[in-house]
């Protein structure tokens, strides 16, 4: 546990080390972020802020891991998943800021990339980490076994799901990074408890990394982490999932996520069915900001949710151990 806190306290340094020599570098190329008109009014302040700051969080762990974490296969996997998600987002960043292509990679792009990754994470748990292809059942703590295909199948949901719900959390100051500290924490604690050092080092980086960008993304945002923060800490926790065999408590975990993503599902269907929006606006977090909560009061209530689904998750994982 000692070198665990070591490890999250390292990288919540390193990445506030890091907030004075990257945020003056993104003013100075001008990676403004561009607002979306439909969204809320108020977020129109926010033009020109400093994106990409989930650079910030990839060079703390590229740093980080290296140096404290063990050289073992978990390690590698956990590094290169997150790596991987993290430079789809740089490449969606850079067509967006700088090459002033508001859509980003197209829609097909962004997923054969995330398939192709999701697919290598999948053969990589079946045979490389030797899991086999089988999930384990929370709660009652047992395998169940799954041909290949359907295995690669699963683990592509839980990925690209993953992902993409944190990259709708990011919506507010200091939202995704902080819900995403917590579930790193919790993690945290569950490879410890599997003595699984890799899993458990990495996401004390992970949520030391966050920790460390909280410092600048708070509100009123100085940075924020753009599609290469959100879709590189979708991608470590999707890893981190695989790696410790949680990948069906991640919903429970990441509760927020889910909530986030149903909200724009609902929202969706609804207005193709029926002609109306269940809530003022989706992801959920605007619906309650356009009720008149202040943007804090938002985040600081998502942050609990997040504290209460992990805790509940945690009970849920000692009942599947103990089982």
């Amino acid at each position: 546990m000692v070198k665990i806190a070591l490890v999250f306290a390292l990288s919540a340094l390193f990445t506030l080390v890091l907030g004075p020599v990257f945020l003056p570098w993104l003013r100075r190329l001008k990676f403004g972020q561009y607002i979306r008109e439909d969204g809320p009014k108020a977020h129109q302040a926010k033009a020109g802020t400093p994106t990409m700051g989930g650079l910030m969080m990839l060079v703390s762990l590229l740093v980080v891991t290296p140096l404290l974490l063990p050289w073992q296969l978990e390690t590698l996997v956990l590094l290169l998943f997150t790596i991987g998600y993290g430079l789809i987002g740089f490449v969606d960043d850079y067509i967006k800021v700088v090459m002033k292509r508001n859509l980003g990679l197209k829609a097909k792009q962004k997923m054969l990339a995330q398939t192709l990754l999701a697919l290598a994470l999948a053969w990589m748990a079946a045979y490389g980490l030797d899991h086999g292809p089988r999930i384990m059942l929370p709660v009652l703590g047992q395998p169940l076994d799954l041909s290949f295909p359907l295995f690669a199948l699963f683990i592509w949901l839980v990925a690209v799901g993953t992902t993409n719900a944190v990259n709708l959390t990011d919506g507010l100051d200091g939202l995704a990074a902080g819900v995403t500290t917590i579930v790193a924490l919790t993690y945290a604690v569950i490879g410890a408890g599997q003595g699984q050092p890799a899993a458990a080092l990495f996401a004390a980086a992970l949520a030391g990394a966050c920790l460390g960008f909280l410092r600048y993304n708070r509100h009123p945002a100085q940075v924020f982490m753009g599609d290469t923060g959100s879709l590189a800490l979708g991608g470590a926790l999707t890893a981190l999932a695989v790696v410790t065999r949680t990948e069906l408590l991640l919903p429970v975990l990441g509760a927020v996520y889910a909530a986030e993503t149903l909200s724009v599902i609902i929202q969706v269907i609804s207005f193709k069915t029926t002609g109306k929006r269940v809530f003022r606006m989706s992801p959920l977090h605007h619906h309650f900001e356009l009720g008149g909560w202040p943007e804090s009061r938002v985040v600081r209530t998502f942050w609990s949710a997040a504290a209460i689904a992990c805790a509940i998750g945690l009970l849920l994982w000692l009942a599947g151990m103990v089982g």
